[in-house]
């Protein structure tokens, strides 16, 4: 009977370290934050791109104007979550000569957006991401039609230099993923945040 009791007590008490560490989690969900205060309502935040390239294998293209539109809130859980609304690619080149970027641009906007936390860093999601891009030129191997990116991007925030930063690396923190089809996309960029309205020229951190 004793043996019995401390088993429960036992198995009573994993189930309560359990739920606490759960709860522990999900209060540590990030949220938006405006020198140092959590938003409240809704913001925009825009930024461009001070680099980034895409690279389908057999070729990588770049933007020298990569910009983008985000709205922002916090949900009840006060975990970060916003949608970018617009993202505008302007200037686009590839590497190789043999390809040429006749156009580019993203497709089913607005991109659902969250933050999250993985191993001590926080990073932004980017959803629904697709962009369809067409390659011109006589041997070309992408010029018949057009290229259609579609799947999910990960970057690490880093509140000191408001910026977001994505690469394989984040994309693999994060369990993201780009595709053309079956083939998979290497995207590296990265972004500085700022506050477009009622925050503008505030700090804007993740935490």
């Amino acid at each position: 009977m004793k043996l019995r009791k401390s088993i429960l007590l036992l198995a009573s008490v994993a189930v309560l370290i359990v739920s606490a560490t759960a709860a522990a989690t999900a209060s540590a969900s990030p949220a938006w934050k405006f020198n140092g205060t959590e938003l409240t309502g809704k913001e925009t935040i825009v930024g461009a791109a001070i680099s980034s390239s895409l690279t389908i294998p057999g070729v990588t293209t770049e933007c020298k104007h990569f910009l983008y539109n985000m709205k922002i809130s916090n949900n009840a859980e006060k975990k970060g979550t916003g949608e970018i609304t617009e993202l505008p690619l302007f200037e686009c080149t590839t590497q190789t000569k043999t390809c040429t970027v006749a156009s580019i641009e993203a497709k089913k906007l607005p991109w659902p957006t969250h933050l999250v936390t993985v191993a001590g860093k926080n990073y932004l999601v980017v959803e629904k991401v697709e962009v369809e891009i067409d390659y011109a030129g006589e041997l070309c191997a992408f010029s018949e039609s057009p290229v259609i990116l579609k799947g999910s991007a990960g970057g690490v925030v880093e509140n000191s230099t408001q910026t977001a930063e994505f690469n394989k690396t984040t994309f693999t923190a994060t369990g993201t993923q780009l595709k053309v089809g079956a083939t998979s996309v290497e995207w590296k960029g990265l972004f500085p945040t700022e506050g477009f309205e009622v925050h503008r020229e505030q700090e804007l951190t993740v935490g």
